[in-house]
């Protein structure tokens, strides 16, 4: 219990803005009051920061704890997928974690004509993205230049802030978008540095045995709470059985409970904003060792053991 709950806090510091290691992912903060995905709000690490040895901590932390805790931070399937050494897809993971991003790019490449380009610098000058043309004053246009995920603006080639984006090079400055946001997904040096941090704690060689939506599942949990697999994984205390009316009463009103109600129930019992995908008791003998929060005991009232 004490120790999920330091977990708990040493992760919610890592997300914080003090700390300035882990941003928001842009999609999910678009998304930020959605269920985006599956596992809602995610987060990445934050690029062009030097101090690798904060990564190596994560990895420590955040991807070690998990071998025998739930960590309650959950990444971007990007970083699973660097982490494990699985390339990304320019499409899918852009989506992913940049949507704003993925729709501006697809927009350069979907255009037809001039025209149509003409009316896009015009929607993108509206939104004060986009300057005059040097050959046309009152002609808005774009530049070679993007807005990092930390917020400052990139020159996408040498001396871009004084290109401007035409018919000829619109599909140039897409592709130069979409290789600036892959550049800063994948973080080289950051992700180096947790794998050292893992690598501390167990072979990296095992990364190789399990794909990127396996290693999040195995250090963040389940994104949902398997009811059924909870009431198979609980210990009832001398004095009770699951078919005592009260015992009954207990499951069922948890059954009428939603997604979200279920994770806060598992927060007050357990310490633990999620459960872990499977317990090794499922797979061995009635001597297995469990993984928190299994099993769940339930004991008599205060006072009343064995009645």
């Amino acid at each position: 219990g004490s120790f999920r709950h330091f977990l708990w806090q040493v992760c919610k510091e890592l997300q914080s803005s003090s700390l300035s290691l882990l941003l928001l992912c842009p999609s999910s903060a678009v998304n930020k009051n959605k269920k985006w995905g599956s596992f809602g709000q995610r987060y990445r690490e934050r690029p062009q920061i030097h101090e690798t040895s904060q990564f190596q901590i994560l990895g420590e932390l955040e991807v070690g704890a998990g071998e025998s805790h739930v960590s309650p931070l959950v990444c971007s399937s990007s970083f699973w997928k660097t982490l494990v050494g699985e390339p990304l897809d320019p499409d899918v993971d852009l989506q992913e974690a940049d949507i704003l991003t993925y729709n501006y790019v697809k927009k350069f490449e979907n255009i037809s004509d001039e025209t149509e380009l003409e009316a896009l610098c015009a929607e993108i000058a509206s939104q004060h993205l986009a300057t005059e043309s040097p050959d046309c004053p009152n002609k808005p246009c774009c530049k070679f230049t993007y807005l990092s995920l930390t917020g400052e603006e990139v020159e996408l080639c040498p001396r871009g802030r004084h290109i401007p984006v035409g018919w000829e090079n619109k599909d140039v400055y897409a592709a130069a978008i979409r290789s600036l946001r892959m550049r800063e997904l994948q973080t080289p040096e950051c992700m180096t540095a947790v794998r050292a941090g893992l690598g501390s704690i167990i072979p990296l060689q095992l990364l190789t045995t399990l794909t990127p939506l396996e290693m999040e599942l195995r250090t963040c949990g389940l994104p949902y709470i398997n009811l059924e697999f909870l009431k198979a994984h609980t210990m009832y205390q001398v004095g009770l059985m699951e078919t005592d009316q009260h015992i009954e009463f207990f499951w069922s009103a948890l059954e009428m409970f939603t997604q979200e109600e279920l994770c806060k129930f598992i927060k007050f019992a357990c310490n633990q904003e999620r459960i872990p995908f499977t317990c090794p008791c499922k797979d061995g003998g009635p001597d297995t060792a469990h993984v928190p929060p299994y099993p769940m005991k339930i004991a008599p009232p205060d006072g009343a053991a064995g009645t």
